[in-house]
């Protein structure tokens, strides 16, 4: 079996590198050459534990190769971005790419999964394209001669690759057998149980899941409001509600970053709006929380002629490098827009700057610093010696130092 995988980020050069090391020849797709050239010298381009062993092992073996070309295999998998345009609308422009490609070299039989998440009618979309695309490809009855389904991802940046394996997956098709050829595929790796439905009701599914959390979160990012204004401490209240049996408030943090919290509801708002109500005044709170923190920095700010800030996290949660929708970065950088004097502490980032804010040590960062706003719990920072904070304003939005 070969394998084609396009998109080679956060999900797609994982699932790359594990299909590889389970002996399918896999070629990866990336419309960026650099890197292209960076998985084929055996590295990699993104901070994921045990990754670089496996794309190092893979290349070594010859199972695994990256190309800036499409090429003919068996099995296609979609992993492409897919963000929101201004007005939060759904931008669909990479996975139309991706099938693009694919029609100039699909062959009947082929399976084309679609594992991107994306707004419901997205799959059948996809055969759509398919079908005006390879008029060749399509029988006596009108139906198309490929297999077409969508597998979205539910895995956690930090442990992708046991997630890829352990997780159950959901698999829908635009028919029975697309599902049922689909399902087969992912039964060759996945430990984790293999759950039949439609497209549709697959591709809702993902975005229920986010939905769900995003909407959680932003309760405890309400409760941490309210409490910053009744002056109690949101992180004792916490945990004391939770001793109910039934009640398991999550943490609230600087708001809600990474591409799936922070996307994946607007695609259910827009799909449909008079109904999606509470998700989307859940999304409307969690963006206050970023500019709630922006406004206290500022408010401390004040206080100083000429004040130090530093930034502890720029990623959109602890341990990894992904700035994708990340609310640390945004209160950053919206607060070096206002020309405050503001660096950041990133570790999981090898750059002395980060769009345009200067990456410094912990030590340098935390001595210079008036103010010290910690916007992630890195593990970095969980050793931190707390004596640097003496005689420094400290704003916590992720309970550090509780």
């Amino acid at each position: 079996m070969r394998v084609i995988v396009l998109g080679l980020g956060y999900i797609g050069l994982p699932t790359a590198s594990l299909l590889a090391t389970k002996g399918m020849d896999v070629l990866g797709i990336d419309v960026r050459k650099d890197i292209v050239d960076t998985i084929n010298a055996g590295e990699i381009h993104i901070t994921e534990p045990d990754l670089d062993i496996l794309v190092k092992s893979g290349i070594n073996s010859g199972k695994l190769k990256a190309s800036t070309e499409i090429e003919c295999g068996e099995v296609f998998i979609i992993a492409v971005p897919t963000p929101f345009k201004e007005n939060f609308e759904p931008d669909l422009k990479y996975i139309k790419n991706a099938v693009e490609s694919i029609c100039k070299v699909l062959k009947s039989g082929d399976l084309i999964i679609l594992e991107s998440t994306s707004p419901v009618g997205t799959t059948e979309l996809i055969a759509e394209q398919i079908l005006k695309a390879r008029c060749d490809l399509v029988n006596e009855n009108g139906e198309l001669e490929a297999y077409v389904a969508h597998c979205p991802e539910r895995v956690l940046p930090g442990k992708i690759l046991r997630e890829l394996v352990d997780n159950d997956r959901i698999i829908g098709g635009i028919n029975r057998v697309s599902t049922d050829k689909a399902s087969e595929f992912y039964s060759t790796f996945v430990n984790g149980c293999i759950i039949k439905t439609d497209s549709r009701t697959a591709e809702l599914s993902k975005l229920v899941e986010n939905s769900y959390r995003d909407t959680n979160i932003a309760f405890a990012n309400e409760i941490s409001m309210i409490c910053d204004d009744l002056e109690i401490d949101v992180w004792e209240l916490i945990k004391l509600a939770n001793h109910h049996p039934r009640v398991n408030i999550l943490k609230p943090g600087p708001g809600v970053g990474g591409h799936c919290l922070a996307v994946d509801p607007y695609f259910i708002i827009s799909s449909s709006p008079e109904n999606a109500k509470i998700i989307k005044k859940a999304r409307q709170i969690n963006d206050k929380k970023i500019e709630f923190v922006i406004d206290k920095v500022r408010k401390k700010a004040d206080k100083f002629k000429n004040p130090v800030i530093v930034s502890l996290g720029l990623a959109y949660k602890e341990n990894i490098d992904d700035t994708r929708e990340s609310p640390a970065l945004k209160i950053t950088k919206r607060l070096l827009e206002a020309e405050l004097n503001i660096s950041a502490v990133e570790p999981n980032i090898k750059c002395k700057e980060i769009d345009g804010i200067q990456n410094v040590s912990i030590k340098s960062g935390i001595e210079k610093a008036d103010i010290v706003l910690i916007l992630v719990r890195h593990k970095e920072f969980e050793y931190l010696n707390k004596t640097l904070l003496d005689d420094k304003i400290v704003i916590d939005t992720v309970g550090l130092l509780t």
